[in-house]
């Protein structure tokens, strides 16, 4: 596997170490059912289409389709009912084919990161309970954006960008790794199918 030669990988996790990107819709699906199926609908195609982004970024516009304003403590509170739905959904679900070996394996081989759009508390928690925190160097979730969270790796490291590599699964992880000069994997999904067509990088269905 080619991503085995680089010294550094930093990884997404929803839909690269977890199959868990439509537990997320399903759920953002659900915090909004109440505002009528038009609306949830709305909300899941945008998020699917919008992966590797904040809820943070998402909850003031989904909030406004609802009719609702998107005051602070109101987008703080369905961010914490979203975390409840969403947690253990993730945590069940699939792990994407191999990962998990190949992070046992080379953990001690290569320097593995992990920069995710979930917010800190709750990814270091969801790590935790699948016992894969130790693979791991740091993790940096939100509110620190991919982008800002690869520079200050790479500062901190003192890893050169040309001997790294990001796997993700979205535009917004392709973006970040881009913006850092390193290099972008994308991880193969029934929801990227568009950004497939797009992206000039190596693509993977899994880690077998």
């Amino acid at each position: 596997m080619a991503i085995l030669k680089e010294k550094t990988v930093f990884w997404d996790f929803d839909g690269v170490i977890k199959d868990s990107v439509e537990s997320k819709s399903d759920a953002f699906e659900k915090l909004f059912l109440p505002f009528g199926t038009g609306i949830s609908k709305k909300v899941k195609s945008h998020h699917e289409d919008n992966g590797g982004v904040s809820r943070y970024d998402k909850l003031p516009l989904y909030l406004k389709w609802a009719g609702l304003e998107p005051s602070q403590t109101l987008i703080k509170e369905y961010a914490e009912n979203f975390s409840i739905l969403v947690k253990q959904a993730v945590i069940d679900s699939e792990w994407v084919r191999g990962v998990l070996i190949y992070l046992q394996k080379n953990c001690k081989k290569q320097q593995f990161f992990l920069v995710t759009a979930t917010p800190q508390e709750e990814i270091e928690e969801i790590l935790n309970e699948l016992k894969i925190t130790e693979y791991f160097s740091e993790v940096i979730g939100s509110p620190t954006p991919k982008n800002k969270a690869i520079k200050m790796l790479l500062d901190r490291y003192n890893i050169e960008s040309e001997q790294a590599v990001m796997i993700g699964d979205s535009i917004s992880d392709y973006m970040a790794a881009t913006e850092n000069q390193v290099k972008f994997v994308l991880r193969k999904t029934k929801l990227n199918k568009v950004l497939q067509q797009q992206l000039d990088c190596l693509m993977i269905d899994n880690f077998i």
